[in-house]
């Protein structure tokens, strides 16, 4: 048995959640050295139980991919075999399921470099997060390719245009992971009781930080204050492969003034996480996803939906009080001294 990190962990809430996949009020676990994180949230998730609906949470679209590099002997070649490839799909999707019970192969795209040919195949997997499924599908559908295509050579069973714990504009744009919006819409008297802001000043704040700093900064397909702060508390708390915050925090916070309210979005297309898979055997990580209702009963692939949206909701809760915070001078900096000092760990 290797020995384990022991890192503290506190549930926040409970939050107020609703949506097509989910309902009700739910506790989440945030597990973090950055303290402040869990009063911060916990204010989020204060302000969605005094708003009516809460945070409504939507699922817009669920895939995996994993894609795979043929070098070829020329450019001609390579279209000339990637046009046969997608002919051939509906026996690219037999071979598919014949490594998974679970596994589906729902779409293929594609690009050429030089003699290069990329392959970027798209899977649904269950409730499992599905970095391996997809692998071990790709490798069949690889040896398929190439044992039909005698041109065709093989270059790497990860050509990075997957593209997996990096940066990149193609998982926003294609899909990589649970898309999820998790919205709110808050009364301005909540706002200004809760937050100690307004509406307005929130609003503005995200433009000029969030948009406009971003941009300024070369940010690539994101505009948030601190997604990443809430989901790796999350994946740490629920078993995931961590490394995935890399792309799971490029998203979008957008928020509007309405008639004295404050509509308050986020935006997270790459939330990449299951409920089965490596990880997810770990004693507390099974305690924690039992506390949350996310029990095995359900149909396959429900709970890592319902994880996704509880992950959104948090992440959610955690933006809305750090802008509130950032809106009065001081704030967010007497906030770490008094709760750091009175915390130590």
């Amino acid at each position: 048995m290797s020995d384990f990190a022991q890192i503290p962990m506190q549930f926040v809430g409970p939050l107020k959640v609703s949506g097509t996949t989910i309902e009700g009020d739910f506790e989440v676990p945030l597990a973090t050295y950055e303290i402040p994180l869990w009063p911060s949230v916990n204010r989020g998730a204060r302000v969605s139980m005094n708003c009516e609906g809460g945070i409504k949470c939507t699922l817009v679209d669920d895939r995996m991919t994993r894609s795979v590099l043929f070098e070829a002997p020329d450019a001609t070649a390579a279209v000339l075999a990637r046009e046969q490839i997608k002919i051939g799909l509906p026996k690219l999707q037999e071979i598919v399921e014949g490594t998974s019970r679970f596994a589906k192969l729902i779409n293929l795209n594609s690009q050429i470099a030089g003699n290069l040919l990329f392959l970027r195949f798209e899977f649904t997997t269950g409730d499992a997060s599905g970095h391996n499924m997809c692998t071990q599908a790709a490798e069949a559908l690889m040896n398929h390719i190439l044992g039909n295509h005698p041109n065709l050579k093989y270059g790497s069973i990860s050509g990075n245009y997957c593209s997996d714990k990096k940066a990149t504009a193609v998982n926003g744009i294609l899909g990589r992971g649970k898309y999820v919006v998790a919205e709110m819409t808050i009364p301005g008297k909540i706002c200004r009781r809760y937050l100690k802001t307004t509406p307005e000043k929130v609003v503005q704040l995200n433009i000029r930080k969030n948009l406009i700093g971003t941009l300024l900064a070369g940010g690539s397909r994101s505009a948030n204050a601190h997604f990443a702060n809430m989901l790796l508390g999350f994946y740490l708390a629920t078993g995931q492969d961590a490394a995935n915050i890399v792309e799971g925090s490029q998203g979008f916070t957008i928020c509007e003034e309405r008639e004295g309210d404050l509509y308050f979005s986020v935006t997270l297309p790459n939330l990449i996480m299951g409920t089965v898979g490596n990880g997810k055997g770990l004693d507390f990580v099974l305690e924690n996803m039992q506390r949350m209702g996310l029990t095995e009963d359900r149909a396959p692939g429900e709970n890592s939906k319902r994880l996704a949206c509880l992950c959104a909701a948090q992440v959610l809760c955690g933006e809305l009080s750090l802008l509130a915070a950032q809106t009065n001078p001081g704030e967010l900096m007497d906030a770490h001294r008094r709760i750091e000092r009175a915390q130590k760990i």
